[in-house]
């Protein structure tokens, strides 16, 4: 049971603790690539992002397994040849975008909540994403999963009682059938921006031992991580569209409802997402990191992990600052989902599913004898 929950769900809720921070969790990303295509066309655009994560997730997984490509830089090596630089200078600048957007946005949560100035959240959630990576792997892996199953409580009752307030607002949004826009690019390009998560999840691959365990593991993961996102997208449509304009939208939902303890516990949990999604962004760093300087037999020193976290968050938090949450979404998602869609979606289901297809699997069945007599 537990070693199949390691292979099947643990992928998933990793790749979903790493998106839910610049994904969904503020909820102004879901107002930017969904609620502007209306109701239904954001509805349908949920469904786009789902599938195309459960195929990419797929294919990434089991290139993952038959190339040991378990950091990104082995990964992409593999995938990407000479060229592989191009992923990492890609993903350094999708890593400051994310985490200048959770910087902007704990700032907003803490100054709402106690009326402090917004550094002060930004520098809390500094804080709390360099000591959690500075304890590495193990300790990220559990946190992520203990946190993301809590998250799905957490959601769920929060659906519950915007259905209970607002469930004929919602009701109005979903009858008028709005279809606006391309809501299927929109929805491609959200599932790419988000990929910078599937970084994030390599570290925690090596259990899966064949073919079908790799590709269905993907599958799950996809359909995974898209449920709080639509939750926290029909709970939106109670106030609809006025609801765009918020800088947070979860803030104001939560504001509405006007019950306490959800809003404290929930944001708690929301501060803890972002936190989970720096971690999961920053950690991917330094596994490329100690990689690299294992391969040149030096050592990764644990305090170089906390540097490492304290370094990228403080340039973001400055990002944040000057340019705001609502610019940096609208300006700096839209072109780095292009270069995501050149530089990995493109790559991997071209060559990495040629790779996979020619692929000698006796490497990999010895590899799962040898890890058995251990």
């Amino acid at each position: 049971m537990i070693n199949a929950f390691r292979k099947y769900l643990l992928p998933g809720l990793v790749f979903q603790s790493v998106i839910i921070g610049g994904g969904y969790g503020t909820g102004r990303e879901i107002a930017e690539f969904f609620l502007s295509h209306g109701a239904i066309g954001g509805l349908l655009g949920f469904a786009a992002t789902a599938v195309v994560w459960s195929v990419l997730l797929a294919i990434g997984f089991e290139f993952a397994r038959i190339t040991r490509g378990y950091d990104y830089r082995t990964f992409f090596i593999a995938l990407l040849g000479p060229f592989w630089r191009l992923f990492e200078i890609l993903y350094v600048l999708i890593a400051l975008l994310v985490l200048s957007v959770l910087g902007s946005a704990a700032g907003h949560m803490v100054s709402d909540a106690f009326g402090v100035p917004t550094v002060l959240g930004s520098v809390g959630l500094l804080l709390a994403i360099g000591v959690l990576a500075f304890f590495g792997s193990p300790a990220i892996a559990r946190i992520m999963a203990w946190w993301s199953l809590l998250l799905y409580a957490l959601y769920g009752t929060f659906f519950v009682y915007m259905s209970v307030s607002y469930g004929e607002a919602i009701a109005a949004s979903l009858e008028a059938g709005r279809v606006e826009g391309g809501w299927l690019l929109d929805g491609v390009r959200y599932a790419a921006y988000n990929l910078i998560a599937f970084a994030a999840v390599l570290f925690v691959l090596p259990r899966l031992e064949t073919r079908r365990e790799a590709l269905l593991s993907g599958a799950v993961a996809g359909f995974i991580s898209i449920v709080p996102g639509v939750l926290v997208f029909l709970a939106m449509l109670a106030r609809y569209p006025e609801i765009r304009e918020q800088a947070v939208p979860v803030v104001y939902l939560l504001q509405m409802l006007n019950t306490v303890w959800l809003s404290v516990l929930f944001q708690i949990v929301l501060f803890g997402t972002f936190v989970e999604t720096g971690v999961g962004i920053i950690h991917a760093i330094n596994e490329r990191i100690d990689t690299a300087m294992e391969t040149a037999g030096r050592r990764f020193p644990q305090w170089a992990r906390f540097a490492v976290a304290v370094g990228f968050l403080a340039t973001a938090i400055f990002l944040a600052e000057a340019i705001g949450i609502i610019d940096l979404i609208a300006s700096g998602y839209g072109v780095l989902s292009y270069a995501f869609i050149a530089i990995v979606v493109l790559p991997l289901i071209t060559l990495g599913c040629f790779r996979i297809a020619t692929a000698n699997n006796k490497h990999s069945e010895d590899h799962r004898v040898s890890r058995q007599q251990k």
